[in-house]
């Protein structure tokens, strides 16, 4: 039940946030084509419910200290995912907002603002560190008795890694010593203090 509750958190938390989806990489950079395609029509539903249905045919009844660990991680991941990315929309809506605008930025030769503070002061890409801790929970939630449960961590973890090489390649063409600037304040990329 705990897998499914957190499955429906994020499929709500998505649809009342959808505005601020239009503004991700996905669809201001990567556009419609194949990949979103197949992905929302096929991969996400699929790798979205592996947990759920090894329950099915696995039920797991996780001691109470580690249900409540879970529910942490989740909670955790849930308020740093969605902090990050409501305070990134709002940024790019409007910097002078009063919700955001005691973040600190630099400015790039290009025109725009890079945040370096709140959120973004942590970790270039906390969003997604925040998105995979949601993910990691909910694979927890099988146990450790197989590691299909798990498929959607470890694709997720790659992928998420993946995006952040590509996307810092990407951000060090557009920015160009703006991009190195911002690197030496925002230092890691996923993992504070550690990546």
């Amino acid at each position: 039940a705990m897998v499914c509750l957190f499955h429906c958190i994020y499929v709500a938390d998505a649809l009342y946030f959808e505005k601020a989806i239009l503004t991700t990489m996905d669809i201001v950079h990567d556009g419609f084509g194949f990949m979103l395609l197949f992905g929302d029509l096929a991969w996400v539903p699929f790798t979205y419910t592996v947990q759920a249905r090894y329950l099915v045919d696995h039920p797991t009844q996780l001691p109470h200290w580690v249900a409540a660990a879970v529910f942490a991680l989740q909670t955790i991941g849930y308020l740093a995912f969605r902090g990050s990315n409501l305070q990134k929309d709002r940024f790019r809506r409007d910097p002078n907002s009063s919700q955001v605008k005691h973040v600190k930025y630099i400015n790039t030769k290009r025109g725009t603002k890079l945040m370096v503070s709140g959120w973004w002061g942590i970790a270039r890409h906390i969003n997604y560190t925040a998105d995979w801790l949601i993910g990691l929970s909910w694979c927890l939630c099988c146990g450790f008795n197989h590691v299909i449960p798990f498929f959607y961590a470890i694709y997720f973890g790659v992928l998420l890694v993946h995006r952040d090489l590509r996307d810092g390649e990407a951000c060090e063409h557009k920015y160009g010593q703006d991009w190195k600037r911002y690197c030496q304040i925002v230092k890691y990329r996923l993992i504070p203090y550690l990546y």
